[in-house]
């Protein structure tokens, strides 16, 4: 069809209506067809009819439709200004993500570490046909393997899920946490916040990987990795380093066979894009972030010609429908959620923490020194509003800068330690700290002994490590110490369910906010089309005309049936 031809509609049953609420109700209609339409010099909307070409009265399908300026009517068909297909949550993201890890729905749940994305939440995500990861970082050995043992009995046998793995710089510890995730057969793993690649993680990508009667490269191990560097994602986006793979072959982690296949394959089978979030974060803008990803993406998959492309997320900011409808729009493959999880019913912190996640602006947020990257001045977004952890955080490291030891500190120093913040004598607290390492780190200890500014820095982590112990267990004597990881977008979602039933944590189940968030992007998408298209025949849409406000869970479910 030329552009010069004008397509009209022909309505079956009920004619068009003009008024903003008719418009409205067409475009958060997500199972049914937008035919916009001009009456009478009005926009108009309906959901079912037929298009008819003017050249020669054929019926038209809707994938040829153009916006077009509007004319009179033509007797009882009305001069089509747009056509909106049908766009429900499953119909988002890449099909190529979705069939990959066996999922309805281009979502995934974040791992919070010490187990905030706990067991029930990644259930949850497993039940809504989305994909979880458990978060590991933090715990033991025998907590997480009950963990695991807990997710993989009660997910079933054919479920997606995950657990993550976080750079820590402690090989040992990362060693152990990868040979229980063989042992348990746990195939799919978040990697965040890493710094350089390791051996540990090559270990468990490689581990397996093998040809299959077709001669296709299969690796069973996936990792879906995360940062906001580039120069990172270039390493999880390039096959492993040739010299790692002779470490890993040489102490017969991996075989011949599969040393020789890893040139085959990135080091992660997808990555996220972290944009500004809570935790770890560069504070990155997602709008900028993820289009230089993609374009990272595609440059080294036509260098090293994968037969798999890896796909690219957005995580950072996820928690409107408006924000996941612009990933999408950017062209993300999924997006990933975790401050809003966080205030979520399954999430493994405290009912203390949620209400106050639930109270939280987009300013009620800030940087804070980490616990486990404490020494370089890697920095954490916190929430600041009810806790002075951040302040006093803070107070830690410009303590630990100024001074080369504890046995350094002034008097007045040492009784602001002792009564503002440890509020604890120094030597208990150095005790305490003691059996903490002894347990998590020993190696730790044994620096310390030969290095004061260590022995410091390692009783000012304790500290900061506590603190987020302290908020998931709602310690109410330790509440202005909680250490809550967010992102702003925790406030900008409390922004848009204010008033509604999900401004009550009790609400926060994660089927309805991921499905609410999910829903609320089709019909965004669907609003911006529709005024695109009005755009460009010089028409605007109603300012309030399918802005998405969050519905019961039961309410989505009826808008889902086609």
């Amino acid at each position: 069809m030329h552009q010069s031809q004008s397509l009209f509609f022909e309505p079956a049953g009920n004619p068009p209506e003009s008024d903003s609420a008719a418009i409205h109700q067409a475009i958060i209609t997500i199972s049914q067809p937008v035919f916009a339409v001009d009456a009478a010099g009005k926009t108009a909307v309906c959901n079912a009819g037929k298009i008819i070409s003017e050249n020669d009265n054929s019926e038209t399908g809707p994938s040829e439709n153009r916006p077009i300026a509007a004319k009179k009517n033509a007797g009882d068909r009305f001069q089509l200004l747009s056509y909106i297909p049908p766009l429900l949550p499953e119909h988002l993201g890449s099909p190529e993500f979705k069939n990959r890890y066996g999922l309805r729905y281009p979502m995934i749940a974040g791992a919070m570490a010490h187990g905030i994305a706990s067991a029930e939440l990644v259930l949850a995500a497993v039940k809504t046909g989305m994909i979880g990861f458990f978060g590991a970082a933090g715990l033991s050995m025998n907590d997480l393997e009950a963990a695991i043992v807990k997710v993989k009995t009660e997910a079933g046998p054919d479920a997606s899920f995950g657990f993550n793995l976080v750079f820590s710089g402690n090989t040992d510890l990362e060693t152990a946490t990868v040979n229980l995730y063989l042992k348990h057969g746990i195939r799919t793993m978040s990697a965040a916040g890493y710094l350089k690649l390791t051996l540990p993680l090559l270990h468990y990508r490689l581990k397996g990987i093998h040809r299959n009667a077709s001669g296709d490269v299969v690796c069973p191990n996936k990792i879906i990795a995360k940062t906001s560097r580039l120069e990172i994602a270039s390493w999880f986006l390039s096959p492993p380093p040739e010299k790692m793979i002779a470490q890993l072959r040489d102490r017969q982690l991996i075989s011949e066979k599969e040393a020789e296949l890893a040139a085959h394959i990135p080091v992660a089978e997808d990555l996220s894009a972290e944009a500004d979030s809570g935790g770890h974060t560069d504070n990155r803008a997602a709008v900028s972030l993820l289009p230089s990803m993609m374009d990272l993406r595609d440059a080294l998959a036509k260098k090293y010609q994968y037969a798999a492309i890896p796909c690219i997320g957005l995580g950072g900011g996820i928690a409107t429908p408006k924000a996941a409808a612009a990933a999408f729009a950017m062209g993300a493959d999924y997006v990933l959620t975790g401050s809003v999880n966080q205030s979520c019913v399954e999430a493994g912190t405290s009912p203390a923490v949620k209400t106050m996640l639930a109270a939280a602006l987009q300013t009620d947020v800030m940087m804070a020194p980490s616990a486990n990257m404490f020494e370089r001045g890697i920095k954490v977004q916190v929430l600041k509003r009810g806790t002075l952890f951040a302040q006093r955080a803070a107070r830690l490291f410009d303590i630990y800068r100024s001074y080369d030891g504890l046995d350094q500190l002034p008097d007045a120093v040492k009784n602001e330690l002792e009564t503002k913040i440890f509020r604890n004598s120094m030597d208990r607290e150095w005790e305490g700290c003691c059996r903490f390492f002894d347990a998590y780190d020993p190696g730790q200890l044994d620096a310390a002994e030969t290095s004061p500014k260590r022995k410091m820095a390692l009783l000012f982590r304790s500290y900061l490590g506590k603190s987020s112990k302290w908020a998931i267990s709602g310690d109410p004597d330790q509440t202005k110490d909680y250490q809550v990881w967010c992102g702003p977008s925790m406030g900008a979602f409390n922004e848009w369910v204010r008033g509604s039933f999900l401004e009550t944590p009790d609400n926060r189940t994660f089927e309805t906010v991921s499905m609410n968030l999910l829903t609320g992007a089709c019909a965004e998408l669907r609003r911006h089309r529709l005024a695109t298209d009005l755009a460009a025949a010089g028409r605007t849409l109603p300012t309030a005309a399918g802005r998405f406000a969050p519905v019961p869970l039961e309410q989505i479910r009826e808008m889902l049936k086609k």
